[in-house]
């Protein structure tokens, strides 16, 4: 076998271990979510990811170490996605309506079911696994609000905000302006408690409204 054939072979090979490895992490994340971590079973995940269990432990050790991989992970893929969303701050021309797409996306992204479990298991393991739970929120939520408040704190330099003193703060109380109702509905009530789009597009818009109040540029009132 030459060497161009033994490139092919290690790429092929490649392709198969990453896959083989989104199979497992996926089966993963719906046995950790339906069971919690005490009642999953690495045997649950190998069968649902048509692996054996060896090949499980192979790629992830234990499965502390597998269940770490699907929190972060899964955090990681909507710290981007938001991040994305945060983007679109940067061509507004009116804060007001900026804000109320912006708000209105985050609303229903947060309430995805997916997400809500699995911010409710990682409250129900913060204390078996704080490492985990503390990366979960520094490198996910708070790494998320530290690029909002950049964003709200450049559109203040186009003088659509007034001027921030704490940008990151800013950036937590437009979240929470937006979240809290939701979520907390959704996380003691259960995830079928979910509000109506309108019921979200509604909250958003009064969180903006509620903002703007305290961060709309002085002397302009906003819609």
């Amino acid at each position: 076998m030459d060497q161009r054939e033994q490139d092919i072979g290690a790429d092929l090979d490649e392709g198969r271990t990453a896959r083989r490895r989104r199979a497992i992490l996926s089966a993963a994340a719906e046995v950790f979510l339906q069971h919690g971590y005490l009642g999953a079973s690495m045997d649950e995940v190998a069968a649902r990811a048509a692996a054996s269990k060896q090949t499980v432990y192979k790629q992830f050790t234990d499965k502390e170490h597998l269940f770490a991989e699907v929190i972060l992970g899964s955090n990681a893929q909507l710290a981007a996605r938001l991040a994305t969303q945060y983007a679109a701050l940067d061509e507004a021309t009116d804060a007001a309506t900026a804000l109320r797409v912006l708000a209105r996306r985050f609303a229903t992204d947060i309430c995805r079911p997916d997400i809500v479990q699995l911010r409710r298991l990682v409250l129900a393991e913060a204390d078996r696994f704080p490492a985990v739970s503390g990366a979960w929120f520094v490198d996910g939520f708070e790494r998320s609000l530290v690029l909002l408040g950049a964003a709200l704190a450049r559109m203040a330099g186009r003088g659509l905000l007034r001027e921030l003193d704490d940008p990151t703060l800013t950036a937590y109380q437009f979240a929470g302006l937006v979240m809290y109702k939701p979520m907390n509905q959704l996380m003691f009530a259960g995830t079928e408690a979910r509000p109506s789009d309108d019921e979200l597009a509604r909250i958003a818009d009064a969180a903006v409204q509620v903002f703007l109040a305290a961060y709309g540029p002085r002397g302009r009132p906003e819609d």
